[in-house]
């Protein structure tokens, strides 16, 4: 069983030695002193006039790409499909120490209706930092940056390898990481800078997409008697769904990451889906659902538990068929992900971020978080070992995107001072 969830200030982690996470409190007061507020914004609102729409994502690159290069870093550049790159920076190490990979997605969604600022307009007002895709993660991402360049300020040098992954595709899958991995670029730790608000995301769930095309009997609606209406079966689908919750999870923390929702309805007549002629049942309803799952569940435990649902309803209502498929869409599967409370990467940010915000955030399987997937878990499947904290998550995917200031400088001095205690370095 794992441990459970902890609140803000529950707990303090055990220190791992002021020797082993820093030279000395004056080497943590100079790193932490050595972030600057005006600098770190200035990096995340030019990226956010950047266009990032997931597959889009060459401006964004070659941004990222000139600002790897300007810290010094040794720079490659890897091309994932025609004109999208992946953009990797390192950081040696003098040897002897653990390597540590922060990992962020450049790609973003697209702005959606009610946006009372330029979704691309990286406006800085009342606190904040506003553009789309500036939470999901456009903040971690210039908190990353800026923690390097304020660990070069203070001299700092790392005993392990730094590497700043800046990839596309997250949003279909995590396309963009799996050729990082692929590619043969391993650390032994990693921290991905998903939109946490900056609490320790210890597990989430997997994430895949279904189809479920539903099948009737198409009648005049004076006969409707003698039909069968796709989409009222759908409807009953529908509702039975959202209560379903997938078999042979190990914990109740892996079950509740069960959740499934239908985000498409498509109804009419005839595979074309005809709408000009309401008068007549629908034959055919699709509906195109988003689903989670926990660690110790499989994608084919859930298709098989969706089936199982299936087959019910049409031994209850004769005459409709469901046909049931994945729906990748150009995306691949994510699986779940989970790591040890325990773990280095999970104690050296809860140490630092109990120096810079005064308590140790919550850690655990978080709610709104724990459903959200990340490149966390294509890392994790490839033998490294980390964990998911972030600025921003509270004005997450929603018109109006922003990120707190504050929030992102607190975040800039945690990746610093937890990257010193992890890669074991030294100060000038």
């Amino acid at each position: 069983m794992s441990a459970p969830l902890h609140a803000e200030g529950e707990r303090t982690p055990a220190r791992t030695g002021q020797a082993s996470r820093m030279d000395s409190a004056a080497g943590l007061a100079r790193v932490a002193a050595a972030v600057d507020e005006q600098r770190v914004v200035q990096l995340i609102s030019e990226s956010a006039r950047i266009k990032s729409y997931s597959g889009d994502e060459r401006q964004i690159a070659d941004y990222m790409q000139a600002r790897l290069a300007d810290l010094g870093l040794q720079v490659e550049r890897q091309e994932v499909s025609p004109n999208r790159y992946n953009v990797v920076g390192r950081w040696p190490g003098s040897g002897g120490g653990k390597s540590l990979m922060f990992n962020g997605h450049m790609d973003t969604n697209p702005a959606g209706m009610g946006w009372t600022k330029d979704p691309l307009g990286g406006v800085v007002e009342d606190g904040h930092i506003f553009g789309i895709g500036v939470s999901n993660m456009k903040a971690a991402n210039g908190s990353f940056l800026h923690a390097m360049e304020a660990l070069k300020a203070c001299g700092y040098q790392p005993k392990g390898d730094i590497v700043l992954a800046y990839v596309v595709g997250e949003l279909q899958g995590g396309v963009g990481t799996c050729k990082l991995i692929e590619t043969g670029i391993r650390t032994d730790y990693f921290i991905v800078g998903e939109p946490t608000d900056l609490c320790l995301l210890t597990c989430h769930a997997a994430s895949f997409v279904f189809r479920i095309h539903v099948h009737g009997k198409t009648r005049h609606l004076s006969k409707m008697e003698e039909g069968v209406d796709a989409i009222a079966g759908a409807m009953k689908i529908a509702a039975q769904l959202r209560e379903l919750k997938f078999s042979g999870a190990p914990t109740q923390e892996s079950q509740d990451l069960s959740r499934i929702n239908i985000g498409v309805i498509r109804g009419g007549m005839t595979a074309e889906y005809f709408e000009w002629r309401p008068q007549q049942l629908a034959d055919v309803c699709t509906l195109k659902c988003a689903g989670r799952f926990g660690y110790g569940q499989t994608q084919d435990g859930a298709m098989a538990d969706i089936r199982a649902l299936l087959d019910r309803i049409e031994r209850d209502t004769p005459g409709l068929k469901a046909e049931l498929e994945l729906f990748e869409d150009n995306r691949i599967f994510m699986p779940p992900f989970k790591v040890g409370e325990d773990a280095p990467p999970v104690i050296a940010l809860q140490e630092a971020a109990a120096d810079v915000l005064g308590h140790v955030p919550a850690t655990g399987a978080i709610a709104p978080y724990k459903f959200l997937g990340s490149d966390a878990a294509h890392l994790a499947q490839a033998g490294m070992t980390g964990v998911v904290m972030g600025p921003g998550g509270k004005y997450n995917t929603m018109p109006d995107e922003r990120v707190s200031i504050v929030d992102i400088v607190a975040a800039a001095k945690i990746y610093a001072m937890a990257t010193a205690q992890l890669t074991q370095g030294t100060f000038k």
